[in-house]
């Protein structure tokens, strides 16, 4: 074979190679990757913020979604909302893969105790133990006792339904709405949502329309002054008392700096009283077994009652 014959093959073989090289390139296109949902951001006027899978404007309300529940915020609530950037997966590397796969499986959250109590609320615990007379039950440190009238049942999440967990909270009053209002209101004024459950709880049971012998209305169990002073008009309507209620345990806040003990005491005898007492529990008897139970409840240590110095029970209500 000639040498310009020996140089055309050679010429022919690359100019094939370099064809095959083109059509695999063209075949071996990168897959297209799936964008991730859009999520969306709300903020309050207060500056507190929460993340949904969806918001959008209604009239004067705020609508958003959160898996399968939708909400609504009253408009003046709000101080912006929109979609909230969602930042790319960093690339796990094949050793990173490899650690998590040898990873032993987390184990099964402990199953749930639920105390149905009378009026609809209920409450989640850990541990709970029945005598003849109520039942013992613990939350995290906290040990109290219920009597067996106030308990309408105890139940005990079953395995399969374990897993689901309890998306709004270890409480509820039995009332989406009420519910829905606490945690509303709660975010607005800055005030913690289970003491404002905890408050209705003592002064009500859930009950929209209970009235005191004093004449304290309502869920929240306003005095008709103390109403008015704090923008109530109708007393009986949730939305109204539990905004009138967590106002006034906001006011409590920024009067005690933050003392549980004193707004709790304030909110039923009066702050008035506590000033007298020198910023402390007065010593009515009414009022410390309320903030002992409350307190207990809450997570507070209440002024335990001095029976032989208590005073008479003060006619607030």
């Amino acid at each position: 074979m000639t040498s310009a014959a020996r140089m055309t093959g050679v010429f022919i073989v690359c100019l094939l190679a370099w064809q095959s090289t083109v059509t695999v390139f063209a075949q071996t296109d990168p897959p297209a990757q799936a964008s991730a949902p859009t999520r969306y951001q709300i903020t309050l006027t207060d500056g507190y913020t929460f993340e949904v899978d969806e918001v959008w404007k209604q009239g004067e309300e705020v609508w958003f979604r959160k898996g399968g529940i939708s909400k609504a915020l009253q408009a003046a609530a709000v101080k912006k909302f929109g979609p909230l950037a969602v930042k790319p997966a960093p690339a796990k590397s094949p050793s990173a893969d490899a650690s998590a796969a040898a990873k032993p499986p987390a184990p099964p959250a402990p199953l749930a105790i639920w105390i149905y109590l009378n009026g609809g609320a209920r409450l989640r615990v850990e541990e709970v133990n029945e005598t003849a007379d109520g039942a013992w039950y613990r939350s995290g440190n906290i040990s109290m006792f219920l009597d067996r009238e106030r308990i309408a049942r105890i139940e005990r999440e079953q395995p399969e339904t374990a897993n689901a967990g309890w998306r709004e909270g270890d409480w509820t009053s039995g009332n989406d709405r009420i519910d829905h209002l606490i945690k509303i209101n709660a975010a607005q004024f800055g005030v913690d949502p289970y003491l404002v459950f905890c408050v209705i709880e003592q002064e009500s049971q859930f009950k929209p329309y209970a009235r005191s012998p004093k004449g304290a209305q309502g869920l929240m169990q306003l005095m008709p002054g103390t109403a008015r002073r704090l923008g109530v008009r109708k007393p009986y309507d949730p939305a109204e008392n539990i905004m009138g209620g967590t106002r006034y345990l906001k006011e409590l806040m920024t009067m005690f700096n933050g003392r549980v003990d004193l707004v709790l005491a304030s909110y039923n005898a009066g702050e008035g009283a506590v000033m007298k007492y020198g910023r402390n529990v007065p010593p009515y008897r009414e009022t410390r077994e309320y903030v002992k139970k409350i307190g207990k409840r809450y997570g507070i240590d209440g002024r335990k009652p001095q029976e032989e110095s208590d005073a008479p029970v003060p006619q607030q209500r």
